[in-house]
């Protein structure tokens, strides 16, 4: 969508409904903060949390919320592995490009001992934790999870050397009851299910995310009621429909978004949804 039309019809300083908004136009709730907190408190210390949800509920959001917070944090360091599903040879690859450490693939014992010695030096030097943030992780294959598992620790299990936030669908809860990998989801030490949202909770992502985006009034108070009753729930859902109409507003030049055009672009939505709880 051009950026200009929408500034220049509408005032918006972004497209308010996108996954690609400013850190600035991110919202979380009461029971994300709380997860924030715990997983700040887990990284100054070492260990493995995991966040789960169903696709659209916000896992991705949350981990780039989670990523800027962490990384405001004088003593620890973030990390980010972009590729869950790499083999075991490229998961060294990446960790070593991630952690600064030369690590030659075809030795995963050298790469092993290797990013040991550096996390335990590093945290003995310079009092900083590395954090290492996994988005998609149910796509990891459970060979690597073990490894990671492996690495992460000294001592007996008595020292972490890393904290791992692992983020997926319902696919990876799955994937930690296999028996290979129940050592792993026994170490989970913090836990946030992402749930489905209520209406009322939808209706406040839309009117913070207009009034962060520079115009509160963008929509009428039908039409949000009208999308947050649509959305089954799902915020990708709610901000997808949202995207589409204003998509038509500004090629209709609309000064205003209104339920009447919902229902011109979505009319099989004329039907209402069960009622959710408010």
């Amino acid at each position: 969508m051009n950026h200009n039309k929408i500034t220049a019809l509408y005032g918006l300083k972004w497209n308010p409904f996108t996954p690609d908004l400013p850190i600035e136009g991110l919202q979380k709730t009461a029971a994300i903060e709380n997860f924030f907190f715990r997983v700040e408190s887990l990284a100054l210390e070492g260990g493995f949390a995991l966040l789960t949800g169903d696709p659209g509920l916000g896992k991705s959001v949350t981990l780039r919320l989670l990523t800027d917070r962490l990384a405001q944090i004088r003593e620890i360091s973030v990390g980010e592995l972009t590729r869950p599903q790499s083999s075991t040879a490229d998961f060294y690859r990446e960790m070593g490009s991630l952690f600064s450490v030369d690590l030659k693939a075809a030795n995963r014992y050298g790469g092993h001992k290797a990013l040991r010695i550096k996390w335990q030096a590093h945290l003995e030097s310079t009092l900083i934790r590395p954090v290492l943030i996994i988005d998609e992780a149910q796509e990891m294959h459970p060979h690597v999870l073990s490894e990671l598992r492996l690495m992460s620790s000294a001592k007996f299990d008595s020292v972490a050397l890393l904290t791992v936030v692992l983020a997926g669908d319902h696919r990876l809860t799955e994937k930690l009851k296999l028996p290979e990998l129940i050592p792993l989801g026994s170490r989970m030490r913090v836990r946030h299910q992402m749930e489905l949202l209520t209406k009322s909770e939808l209706t406040i992502l839309l009117e913070e995310s207009m009034y962060r985006a520079g115009n509160p009034n963008l929509m009428t108070k039908e039409l949000i009621a009208t999308l947050a009753d649509h959305s089954l729930g799902n915020p990708r859902v709610c901000m997808n429909m949202a995207t589409q109409l204003l998509t038509t507003g500004v090629q209709k030049e609309a000064q205003l978004l209104d339920a009447k055009l919902f229902f011109e672009m979505f009319p099989k939505s004329h039907q209402p949804k069960a009622a959710r709880k408010h």
